[in-house]
């Protein structure tokens, strides 16, 4: 019978509880003189997380105690706790304990600069916290405070201050004298209405009052012209003021209010991003879209919206837009003329005439049914050459669409009519073009996507790189066999479409796009992958890349270096290695596989 080994565990077992409360002679020697030496050699002392129900005692007077008793002076010795080397007590964390009250002599830190005390549970600060007259950084967040002292005011130079997940019911008006702060958090208390004050807190770069009990906002809050982010979800708003005096603020949060309609945001030329989900806004008005042409993110979902405009092709710098659960029946045509889109929601709305599986399909499908039902219906209400669109039409579609009429020419003063009107996108595809007509650099001050693809085109012009602006530029199906150099220097471009052409090699003005993230180069006659330091390796930001359909004779092992493509497409070419099975298993793969032949030193 075979004896079983035991092991002893080395693991040493702790006895004391997970959490306990230890008494006031337990929080005393909490503050070794170990700690005290170390705060009066620095000037920091932190007793976090410690199981505190109180604060010792010493820890207000450390600035007076004495640690060296000597009396006899050594200069020629470095002792770094003689007195002449202690500092002041400047920062003090007593965060994450169970601290019930701060002592009155809290006044004896009068140098204190940044005090942190949350994660207790508080229920009150003494009167002499109004004392520390240097405060400036303030950490009150999770504790149990109902009310502020009315000491608690005086403290001017006050720059972050954090009251979150506290109990508080009410703010005085005094709350307007913290004219220093640059950041304040209020957030998850209970309040119900703001002090007309706070208009006064100019500095103010960030603020959150999210999570209260909030019908209104004062009307002077507009006056924190400083004010780069404000959150105000989860209140009890019905409207908001104007907002147009805060000139700097990027991000509004107003997410789970009741909000009816939007609010004039007139010379918010700052803001990037605007989050409205569940509110009760029934519409997305023209004057928005005319307003917000530098919005990058705008999240209305969950709301009652039933119309988009036609000019939301304004948002021409929208890349996230989410319109989920509303009641939307349909779709204004210019959506899909919004070239910058990477995300688009539009689950839960009653669009019949746009299939599920297009809708669940994701942004790039989505995208692609907008932009084909685009050339369709003009298709189908253009038909003649001399029938142009008018500057009415230009204005209010953002584009010059002239796709499948059989062109070889257009007339200056369309492309004139196209510059007054500001367009964004112009559509010459499926035409009889061999030279791509130079009125289109009229249109450079605000051109950002030509399509010039199905013509007979050998030659792009390099008055083309005039449009400074453009960010996408699709000229497939065409015959050219090289690009100008001048289209290297378009530091905009982010997607090139050259599939279809007569080219051997990618043109060496491509790498010269440096944010350039898509290249699409199938249906060629490429031979080579060019991945040295001056040629695909400068295209940092590429993220997809097709050479599918080309006469690749050989892929450079060094080409499983470039990790951040997400699509790489190398079907129906020369080369024996990679095998068709490897190709298939994606673009991970592929590049994993070429990786693991680079030749080792």
């Amino acid at each position: 019978m075979s004896r079983k080994y035991q092991a002893k565990s080395r693991i040493k077992v702790c006895n004391k509880p997970v959490f306990h409360l230890q008494d006031k002679k337990a929080d005393e020697s909490e503050l070794s003189i170990g700690l005290i030496k170390s705060a009066k050699r620095t000037g920091q002392l932190s007793l976090c997380n410690r199981g505190l129900g109180s604060v010792p005692e010493n820890v207000w007077k450390i600035d007076e105690l004495v640690m060296d008793e000597t009396k006899d002076v050594d200069f020629t010795r470095s002792d770094q706790n003689s007195w002449w080397n202690y500092e002041p007590l400047k920062t003090l964390d007593l965060s994450s304990n169970a601290i019930k009250c701060i002592s009155p002599n809290v006044k004896l830190v009068q140098q204190l600069v940044t005090l942190k005390v949350h994660d207790n549970a508080l229920e009150s600060l003494p009167p002499e916290f109004g004392e520390l007259k240097n405060l400036s950084n303030l950490s009150l967040d999770r504790n149990k405070l109902k009310v502020l002292p009315k000491e608690f005011y005086k403290l001017i130079e006050l720059r972050w201050l954090g009251l979150s997940h506290n109990q508080i019911e009410k703010i005085e008006p005094d709350f307007g004298d913290f004219v220093m702060l640059n950041f304040l958090d209020l957030s998850h208390n209970k309040l119900t209405m703001l002090p007309p004050g706070m208009g006064y807190l100019v500095r103010l770069v960030e603020l959150n009052i999210s999570h209260n009990e909030l019908k209104e906002l004062p009307p002077d809050i507009v006056n924190l012209r400083e004010l780069k982010k404000m959150n105000i979800c989860h209140n009890n708003l019905t409207r908001l003021p104007p907002m147009g005096e805060l000139r700097k603020m990027e991000i509004l949060d107003a997410n789970h209010n009741d909000i009816e309609e939007l609010p004039d945001f007139y010379g918010c030329t700052a803001l990037k991003e605007i989050y409205l989900s569940n509110n009760c806004i029934k519409e997305i008005t023209e004057d928005f879209c005319d307003q917000m042409q530098h919005l990058n993110v705008l999240n209305i979902r969950d709301n009652k919206i039933e119309i988009l405009p036609e000019n939301i092709s304004l948002l021409q710098n929208l890349k996230r837009l989410d319109l989920t659960n509303n009641n939307l029946n349909k779709l204004p045509r210019n959506l899909g003329l919004l070239s910058q889109l990477q995300s688009i929601s539009m689950e839960g709305n009653k669009l019949s005439f746009v299939r599920q599986d297009i809708i669940r399909g994701g942004t790039d499908r989505m995208m692609k049914f907008l932009r084909d039902r685009i050339t369709e219906e003009l298709v189908c209400e253009t038909r003649f050459e001399n029938d142009w669109p008018d500057k009415y039409t230009l204005k209010k579609s953002q584009a010059l669409m002239l796709p499948s009429r059989e062109l070889s020419h257009i007339p200056p003063e369309v492309f004139k009519a196209a510059a007054d009107a500001e367009v964004h996108i112009i559509d010459i595809s499926k035409n009889a073009f061999t030279n791509v007509p130079l009125g289109i650099s009229t249109v450079k001050d605000s051109l950002t996507q030509l399509v010039i693809s199905s013509n007979n085109i050998s030659s792009i012009p390099q008055e083309i790189s005039q449009c400074d602006h453009l960010q996408y530029i699709d000229m497939s199906k065409n015959s050219l066999t090289d690009l100008p150099p001048e289209i290297g220097t378009l530091k905009h471009l982010r997607e090139l479409v050259i599939s279809n052409n007569k080219f051997t090699k990618i043109p060496h003005c491509v790498y010269e796009l440096q944010n350039l993230e898509i290249l699409l180069a199938a249906e060629n006659q490429i031979d080579e992958i060019n991945v040295s330091l001056d040629a695909l390796a400068k295209l940092k930001r590429l993220a997809v890349l097709d050479l599918s359909n080309n006469s690749i004779v050989t892929v450079p092992p060094e080409l499983g270096n470039f990790t951040h493509l997400r699509t790489l497409e190398l079907m129906g070419n020369c080369f024996r290695q990679p095998r068709h099975a490897i190709l298939a298993k994606g673009t991970a793969s592929v590049l994993s596989y070429l990786r693991d032949r680079i030749p080792t030193a």
